[in-house]
């Protein structure tokens, strides 16, 4: 990954600054030429890339957490049972998780624009569906054909950066804004699903996502320029396309499942080793394919191999903050949900300041160090939140005091893990690589709700001692992620053009 000079100050709100290449300095790698984009965009093309890039990634995370708080207004408004409530939340989340790869590699194959704006009309279409759902059936069907459109988004939202911007300080800023985004829709979710189901209906919860996508669509429509393709355009792997999408769909549920059943239940093994029998082909069928869905040479480059498998290890833990954090301040404390979305906002801020300075930090003191300087941070702040959760905690000493490490750690962490998981890549594989790296977060996350699940549940004592447990957990599991981190190609070091790489 390229960095820039430790004098640049540049801003990275300005479109015209975001295109700016800086010269390389002594001792940092200068830029691949394989890795570059075929044109970085002009700064009177760029902010339609940026915002649908900002806004489609925001969404995407926003339907995670939105639909949390208005569970208990769907099951009394459609009698659902407990069984179907859980699957409100699971359809998308599954869905989402087992189409990531295929929608990072159809924007490689059919363009950015095309599969942007197929994604976002799926996600409005089944968004409508769900809102005006009169039946179980209908809101988990909806649900679930939106984690398939938000699946095909999110690696677009990504690789529309890291195609426009060519490797170092404006594209590490870029996806640090990317990252705060996505960051600020996860923790909002909560506050906007709280207003809208207490002022007006939890069906709007899901019908919001309609007008915002005609207008973004429209956008897109008119403004984003379409990239050009070459003429020899590869065909759609399908066989690889059915295993990895069953494969990593039938992991996720299987995770899922463990949360209830158990890790040596079999309504939890089956998926799980079924899932691991599809990937296992899906890497076999990949290795012999002319044309493959995601070519095994990308992981041949160092910074895109190690830097998933830190990113998944790290959401690991990351899925704390958010999940029983809420838990903890609706079910100890006792807040309403439009007062746990406020709650939230200390975080918010320090995600967004924090990653603004993750770029210049990386600059000055290398990504390496910064990598682990932010996850060494998540793990204090985790910590510190274990320590602070008491029946009697107070929003200072349990809430705010916690909230400024752990979210500006986490903030640094993932803006740098997803920057040098995306460096050393030719263009026509921008987008299979961004959908990895959305998929190696989501794997981690749904691993993190299983994991820490077990550990707040095991044992016995009051609602918080579990949710201190957890976040012990997370901040062990967040450290110890750390110790990968040298893996990670040294700052200096030039990628090595991967063999068959078009760009080359």
């Amino acid at each position: 990954m390229t960095t820039p000079d430790a004098t640049d100050t540049t801003d990275a709100a300005d479109p015209a600054t975001l295109t700016k290449t800086t010269r390389p300095s002594a001792g940092h790698r200068s830029r691949d030429p394989a890795a570059a984009p075929a044109g970085a965009a002009s700064p009177s093309r760029l902010w339609p890339v940026l915002l649908a890039s900002y806004i489609g990634q925001f969404l995407v995370v926003l339907d995670v957490s939105v639909v949390n708080v208005a569970l208990p207004s769907m099951r009394d408004d459609l009698a659902l049972s407990g069984s179907a409530l859980q699957w409100v939340v699971n359809g998308y989340a599954l869905t989402f998780a087992g189409f990531l790869l295929l929608g990072g590699r159809l924007s490689d194959l059919f363009g950015p624009k095309r599969v942007y704006l197929a994604g976002l009309g799926l996600f409005a279409a089944a968004s409508l569906a769900g809102g005006l759902a009169q039946s179980d059936t209908v809101l988990i069907t909806a649900r679930a054909a939106q984690g398939v459109g938000a699946a095909f988004l999110a690696p677009v939202t990504l690789s529309l950066l890291t195609r426009a911007l060519p490797e170092g300080a404006a594209r590490t800023r870029a996806i640090a804004a990317w990252t705060a985004v996505g960051a600020a829709g996860g923790a909002t979710g909560g506050l906007i699903g709280g207003a809208l189901t207490d002022l007006a209906s939890w069906r709007w919860v899901l019908l919001i996502n309609v007008p915002i996508g005609l207008a973004v669509g429209a956008v897109v429509l008119v403004w984003l320029r379409e990239q050009r393709r070459d003429a020899d355009r590869p065909a759609l792997d399908l066989p690889g396309a059915v295993l990895v999408t069953g494969g990593v769909g039938a992991v996720a549920y299987g995770i899922t499942e463990t949360e209830s059943a158990g890790w040596t239940s079999g309504s939890a093994l089956l998926p799980l080793l079924a899932g691991l029998a599809a990937l296992a082909g899906f890497v076999a069928v990949e290795a012999r394919s002319a044309q493959p869905l995601m070519p095994l040479r990308l992981f041949r480059i160092r910074a895109v191999a190690v830097g998933n498998v830190v990113t998944l290890v790290s959401m690991v833990g990351a899925f704390a903050l958010w999940y029983f954090l809420t838990l903890y301040m609706q079910t100890v404390l006792g807040y309403s949900a439009i007062r746990t979305g406020l709650a939230f906002l200390p975080h918010t801020a320090a995600l967004i300041v924090a990653s603004q300075f993750a770029p210049r930090l990386s600059a000055r003191f290398g990504i390496r160090t910064m990598t682990v300087v932010g996850g060494l941070l998540t793990a204090a702040g985790f910590l510190w939140q274990a320590a602070a959760m008491d029946a009697d905690g107070t929003f200072v000493s349990a809430i705010l005091g916690p909230a400024l490490p752990m979210a500006a750690g986490q903030a640094v962490l993932l803006a740098l893990l997803t920057d040098v998981s995306t460096s050393g890549v030719g263009e026509r594989d921008a987008g299979g690589v961004s959908g990895l790296v959305n998929t190696s977060r989501q794997i981690g996350a749904v691993l993190g709700l299983a994991i820490l699940g077990a550990v707040a549940s095991a044992g016995h004592g009051a609602p918080e001692d579990g949710y201190a447990r957890a976040f012990l957990a997370a901040g062990v599991i967040t450290a110890a992620s750390m110790l990968l981190v040298p893996f990670l190609p040294r700052p200096g070091k030039r990628t090595r053009p991967v063999s068959g790489s078009v760009a080359a």
